[in-house]
């Protein structure tokens, strides 16, 4: 480990990594039986709470999560990862605080859970949000807008899957490459196709002038079982987001990551 920044980067990817895993489990648990919690990033918190020392775990993946924010907040604003200033540098970085701001959310729940204080729901922050955005000038045009850049983003999980890019800064191991890459298409893939929905549902959101039409992967993956075949689609998509999670695994695991120093970092920052 470089220092202290680098170890608390995997601890974020682990932690990020197991919160799929466990909402993935819920969303296979509901295809199978066909009852069960509702898939939600919130009720697989609550199962972690639910273990033998759940709150210490729990814990655990909420200051992760944290790390996992800090991390991308690197990347975004110290270049961590030397993407440069250029228009598509500029573009990656983006994506970094998007993904940031994202995941900021899922700590603050992971944090709130661990210490007894509950948290808002998923959809109702998504409602929240997409109300909100409705109600700036030009309001439905930026819902709009949003969806795009959401299928986009789904649109370009899928390709970073299927050209092996995501490979770039991953130190893989050649004997575990093939069943690595396997797990990791299936889940970069499963991801992007739930992305492209949540912006499919803003879209919809937009054209109906109805907050309560977007929604989060919860409603994603909802939309998905109503579909014909829903049941077998909905267990794929269920599958993929455990590969997803064990892929986060991976990048704890393999991912090559050029921490800044702390103090360089303050002294950047200040």
């Amino acid at each position: 480990m470089k220092n202290k920044f680098e170890l608390l980067a995997r601890w974020g990817y682990a932690a990020r990594g197991i919160v799929y895993v466990l909402l993935g489990g819920l969303a296979l648990a509901s295809a199978f039986y066909g009852a069960g919690q509702q898939a939600s990033n919130e009720n697989a918190l609550g199962n972690l709470l639910g273990a033998p020392f759940g709150r210490v775990l729990l814990s655990a993946v909420a200051v992760g999560l944290f790390g996992y924010v800090a991390w991308r907040l690197a990347q975004a604003f110290l270049d961590a990862d030397h993407h440069g200033s250029d228009a598509k540098g500029l573009g990656a970085r983006a994506a970094s605080l998007i993904s940031a701001a994202g995941n900021a959310t899922l700590a603050i729940a992971a944090a709130s859970l661990a210490l007894g204080a509950g948290g808002q729901g998923g959809s109702n922050r998504e409602d929240s949000m997409t109300a909100w955005l409705m109600g700036q000038p030009f309001g439905r045009w930026l819902v709009g807008a949003v969806g795009i850049a959401i299928i986009g983003g789904g649109l370009f999980q899928i390709w970073r899957g299927y050209s092996k890019k995501y490979q770039d800064r991953l130190s893989i191991p050649a004997e575990h490459a093939g069943k690595i890459h396997a797990v990791s298409l299936f889940g970069l893939a499963a991801r992007g196709v739930l992305f492209a929905v949540v912006g499919v549902l803003f879209v919809f959101a937009a054209l109906a002038v109805d907050p309560q039409q977007a929604g989060s992967t919860t409603e994603a993956l909802d939309y998905i079982r109503h579909l014909p075949f829903g049941r077998i689609l909905y267990g794929l998509a269920a599958l993929g987001l455990v590969a997803f999670g064990l892929y986060g695994l991976v990048q704890a695991r393999y991912r090559r990551i050029d921490a800044p120093d702390l103090r360089q970092a303050a002294a950047a920052l200040t």
